[in-house]
């Protein structure tokens, strides 16, 4: 059994983009502290990497929009004696609809788990990180992070707050060993549609959607290469260009078209 290079700490670990990161994170022979709300994925998770790696695996089940569950996750992390060498942040939420009828709770949830513990979690880790001049961050943003985006208005903020906070702490931490990558995919095939009232959206209906397996060995590679921002899939890349060229009214409009339900769904 390959030593370990290292100790790996992923969030929203239990399905979608995070479980395939995951994967290939064991498969590269790093330990794992696994992060979801859901035990018994974790668990499965936990062991089937462990048996086919040789990994050790530590399963956490952790609801990140409770305040403050960040900061308790990287006490019981520091008690342990564990020392994290990467960190994805992937946890996520979303809701569609007009933000006057939305439910402010969860939009209150969204932003603790989109932003909150997004930045607890990296100031908690970056010490250990900058004492050993080594380390890796990869954050979960979106192409939604490049525009406004009406129906899911505060999602989409959020997502532009993770791209330029990552953005700016990778400028920070030039030349000290640690690098900080801001994954932006497009729409993903996997369960946070469905929980966010999107599948019947035309967003999910167009040739943007990719699955997670590709979108996740993207984010790897370009984590592992240390860059700071990647857009998986050619279309989602034109996308982006076009955006930023673009109308601010054009690119709204767009948006919320895209975010609109196709007809004939309910």
């Amino acid at each position: 059994m390959a030593a370990a290079r290292g100790t790996a700490l992923v969030t929203g670990a239990s399905r979608g983009i995070g479980r395939e990161i995951a994967k290939l994170l064991a498969a590269d022979h790093y330990d794992l502290i696994l992060v979801a709300r859901s035990s018994k994925r974790l668990e499965e998770l936990g062991s089937e990497l462990a048996g086919s790696f040789g990994v050790q695996t530590r399963v956490v089940s952790r609801d990140l929009a409770q305040p403050g569950s960040a900061r308790n996750l990287l006490a019981e992390i520091d008690r342990s004696g564990v020392s994290i060498d990467i960190l994805v942040n992937n946890a996520g939420l979303g809701v569609a609809g007009p933000f006057a009828q939305t439910d402010g709770k969860r939009e209150l949830e969204i932003i603790q788990v989109n932003v909150t513990a997004v930045t607890e979690l990296a100031k908690g880790v970056l010490p250990g990180m900058l004492r050993r001049r080594s380390g890796r961050i990869l954050n979960v943003a979106s192409t939604a992070a490049f525009q406004p985006g009406p129906l899911m208005a505060v999602y989409y903020a959020t997502k532009a707050y993770v791209l330029s906070f990552s953005e700016a702490i990778a400028n920070e931490l030039a030349g000290s060993g640690v690098t900080v990558t801001a994954l932006c995919p497009g729409p993903t095939a996997t369960e946070f549609q469905r929980k966010a009232g999107l599948e019947s959206t035309r967003l999910f209906a167009g040739p943007l959607v990719m699955d997670a397996g590709r979108v996740a060995r993207a984010g790897y590679s370009a984590m592992m290469r240390g860059r700071r921002i990647v857009i998986p899939g050619l279309a989602n890349k034109a996308l982006v260009q076009a955006l930023r060229v673009s109308p601010r009214r054009l690119v709204l409009a767009i948006a919320r078209r895209l975010q609109e339900k196709r007809a004939g769904q309910p």
